[in-house]
Formats: C-alpha cells, structure tokens, sequence
C-alpha cells in the first residue's frame, strides 16, 4: 500500500471518527434518561437496548475503525512525527476519548444491573468530555498550532 490511498483512508478515518463521536455524544444521554425513569421498568428496558445497540453496534466498530485507519495513516506516513507537537497532542485526545469509550461501557454495565449510584445530572456533566475532547482534536489536526 502507497501514499496514493492515503486521502481514502483519511477519508474512511474521518466518516469513523464522525460516527464513533455520535456514539459518544449520544450515550450519556441515555444514561440520564435511565436514571431519571428508573422507577418506569418498561421505559428503562427500552433504553437498555438502546444502550446496547448504540455501544456494541456503532460505538464499538467505529472506534475500531478509527483506531485502524489512524495506525494506518501514521504507518504509511511516519513523517507525521516530524510535523510538531499537534500529532502528540492530538493521540493524546485520541486515548483519552477510547478511555472514555470503556468508561461508558462500565458505568453501561453497572446501570444494566441496577447498581450505577451516579445521577442524571452527573451523567449530563460526564457528556461534555468528549465535546472538549473533539474541540482538541480537531484544532490540533485542522490549525496545527504547535
């Protein structure tokens, strides 16, 4: 594989990175309306399989997908290490954001068993990291500031 799929993949980079974010932004909402309702067992099943669905069906491939074609952009373009500090920064963001993913698989689990003792309101709080995260990640890729 040459630099010529380079754009194809950075493009297959970005669509996985768009839908990985939507997970991300999406499933903490979730767990607010989970917390909030947990007196409604018909309304908490429902947002059982969504939460589900959402993390195990797009949450978990996307950042697989993004996690690949991101080694495989740097694997066919190690130069990227040369370029400044915003590619450091940038995976730095990056593994902070796949924390995020497990830690919202965790607090899935414990929610599905009834033991989560985290509130809605903390899990309205919680929804904003990858939002900062994101601000990071793009500024870094798009500015290249340091």
């Amino acid at each position: 594989m040459t630099l010529e799929y380079y754009t194809w993949i950075l493009a297959f980079h970005v669509m996985s990175f768009t839908s990985w974010m939507a997970m991300l932004f999406y499933q903490p909402r979730l767990y607010v309306y989970h917390q909030e309702h947990a007196d409604n067992a018909g309304f908490v099943e429902v947002v059982q399989i969504q939460e589900d669905k959402l993390y195990h069906f797009i949450g978990v491939p996307a950042m697989w997908a993004t996690i690949l074609s991101g080694g495989l952009m740097i694997w066919l373009n190690p130069a990227l290490f040369q370029s400044g500090m915003w590619l450091h920064i940038k995976l730095t963001a990056a593994l902070l954001l796949v924390a995020y993913h497990f830690s919202l698989g965790w607090f899935k689990t414990r929610l599905h068993k009834g033991v989560c003792t985290k509130s809605g309101k903390f899990f309205r709080a919680y929804n904003e990291v990858p939002t900062i995260l994101m601000i990071v990640i793009v500024i870094m890729v798009v500015v290249k500031p340091v």
